[in-house]
């Protein structure tokens, strides 16, 4: 049994999930820096708000410009189908910075019926039944 409570314990120290990321941004201070890792393109075609725009391969050139070692940083990409987050965590524990990761990306996000931001404004989709409880 202590195996399995070490093993979630450590996991729990470097990911988090797009519910508690999202509760946690709707206090005045998050307590974290949430980095989009994904290119340009990806960002203009919605973000989520408040993050801030750090692509995995601008890291070694912006983290400290952008970044705070004393704040901890959420780093999130495209889904589960893409490790740009978990690149882009590691360059920056490997920096100094306290990071975790967002399982689930901005797909879960979007599919939990949480707000994107665009050049249009915020846009909002329905939640996806099968990621969140849907209001009727």
């Amino acid at each position: 049994m202590t195996d399995a409570v070490s093993w979630f314990e450590a996991k729990l120290a470097f990911q988090t999930d797009v519910s508690d990321v999202h509760e946690a941004l709707e206090k005045p201070d998050p307590g974290f820096v949430l980095i989009d890792t994904r290119d340009l393109a990806a960002w203009r075609q919605g973000h989520i708000p408040g993050a801030v725009h750090l692509p995995r391969r601008m890291i070694p050139i912006k983290a400290a410009r952008l970044l705070d070692r004393d704040v901890p940083v959420v780093t999130y990409c495209w889904g589960p189908g893409c490790d740009g987050a978990t690149k882009a965590a590691l360059e920056l524990a490997r920096r100094g910075y306290q990071v975790k990761e967002m399982i689930g990306g901005i797909e879960y996000w979007i599919r939990e019926g949480f707000a994107v931001e665009t050049a249009d404004g915020l846009v909002t989709r329905p939640a996806d039944p099968l990621t969140a409880p849907v209001q009727s």
